[in-house]
């Protein structure tokens, strides 16, 4: 033993901690302990990790999940500002999605009509005629939380296998075969129309299992649809968005006729918050 060596519970009342919560940070990698005695299990510390156990709180407090202050806390300096301004505007989209969110529920839990003034009248609903086309697909079982990294990642990978197939030869969009949502995982289906389908068969084999990737003719049929802006994906205004063209189509007597789908024309890095980039739609019939 060191004599500069703090006992955990020492260390826990410099460092404003639990011994707990100092137990719970060493199993995750976040702070070891100095030394631990081999024979009664005992932690120690030294007093200059009192900072990092600092850091480690402080973190806490905004949320930061213990992953993503395990990278943190190998930062230095200027790095580990950026690193923490990228997670406090992430956390501050969050949080205006929640704010619009509670706002929505509000307004449903009140007895107010939903969808009337706050969500209907803010979308114009129309119908679409498409015709069939063959699709380069993914699918995936996901929360609602994993879902738009899911999103991205699976129509890259489609989109550079459309390469091989001819080229995309249409909008890729993605379809919910069912809910997805905290509670519900889908499963969705990324799609991305490709011009030559052996080809498209050839390159789904070549990735065998993996992404569950396979290929399949998508009928032609009618969209009924509404186009929203890049602010309006996130949700609830998305969610209000569906609920528009449900109401749209339940009025005027048709019948839904297969899964929801988003359909993504634009270009999403390159547009604005109010910048069209998708349209929600369902298919329909008389």
């Amino acid at each position: 033993m060191h004599d500069d060596l703090l006992t955990i519970g020492t260390f826990a009342a410099r460092a404003r901690l639990s011994a707990k919560a100092l137990r719970l940070y060493d199993r995750l990698g976040l702070l070891t302990p100095a030394y631990v005695d081999e024979v009664n299990g005992y932690r120690y510390y030294r007093a200059d990790q009192v900072e990092r156990a600092r850091l480690v709180a402080l973190l806490r407090q905004l949320d930061m999940p213990l992953a993503r202050i395990a990278e943190m806390v190998e930062l230095q300096g200027e790095q580990a500002a950026e690193r923490l301004t990228v997670y406090w505007a992430e956390a501050e989209e969050r949080f205006a999605s929640q704010r619009t969110l509670a706002a929505y529920l509000r307004g449903r839990l009140s007895g107010r009509e939903p969808g009337m003034n706050e969500v209907y009248g803010k979308f114009t609903v129309a119908t679409v005629d498409t015709a069939a086309q063959i699709v380069l697909t993914q699918s995936r079982h996901t929360m609602a939380d994993e879902l738009p990294a899911w999103i991205g990642a699976s129509l890259g990978r489609l989109e550079e296998g459309a390469r091989a197939c001819g080229g995309v030869t249409g909008a890729p969009f993605v379809v919910y075969h069912s809910e997805v949502s905290m509670e519900s995982d889908g499963p969705a289906e990324s799609c991305v129309p490709v011009a030559d389908r052996a080809a498209a068969e050839v390159w789904a084999a070549e990735q065998g299992s993996a992404w569950s990737t396979k290929v399949r003719v998508e009928p032609a049929g009618r969209l009924a649809y509404t186009r929203i802006t890049k602010a309006q994906v996130a949700h609830p205004q998305i969610l209000a968005a569906f609920e528009a063209v449900e109401r749209w189509i339940a009025e005027r007597g048709l019948r839904i006729t297969g899964p929801c789908r988003e359909i993504y024309f634009a270009d999403w890095d390159a547009a604005g918050p109010e910048d069209p980039v998708c349209d929600v739609a369902f298919p329909v019939a008389s």
